[in-house]
This record gives structure tokens, C-alpha cells and sequence, in this order.
């Protein structure tokens, strides 16, 4: 392989690295949206009972949230 292919082969696997992972930021803006009134309650008034709440009436988003840096390290 000459010089310039192996160069470009570098900068081909370093692009790779770089580039932002689509759907692990999609299912988080998501969760993030499927919670905004909780947090919003939570904001206005934050009561431990409230916050023990969400995960009851939002279990999906709550755990693709807490899975989230998993995510990104399995899609990077």
C-alpha cells in the first residue's frame, strides 16, 4: 500500500472516531422529552416522593438515560 492510501486510510479511521453517534442522542433527547414535565414539577417543587416517582411512570426513558454512557461507548 503506498504512502498516501495508508494516509488516507488513517485519516478515514480517525473521521470514524470523531463522528457523533446518532442514536444513542436521538433516544436521549427522547427520554429527555418523555420527562420534561417531570423535571419541570421537580424544578418548581422538588419532593423526594415526586422524584421516586419517575421511575414508576417512566421507566424506559429513566434507564436509556442511565444507560446512556454505555451507549455511547458502544456505538463510538
Amino acid at each position: 500500500m503506498s504512502a498516501s492510501g495508508l494516509e488516507e486510510q488513517q485519516d478515514l479511521q480517525q473521521a470514524r472516531r470523531h463522528r457523533i453517534p446518532l442514536a444513542p442522542l436521538v433516544l436521549a433527547l427522547l427520554a429527555v422529552l418523555d420527562l420534561r414535565t417531570e423535571i419541570l414539577l421537580l424544578l418548581d417543587h422538588f419532593t423526594w416522593t415526586s422524584l421516586s416517582a419517575i421511575p414508576v411512570h417512566h421507566p424506559l426513558a429513566v434507564m436509556v438515560l442511565v444507560l446512556l454512557p454505555s451507549l455511547l461507548r458502544r456505538y463510538r
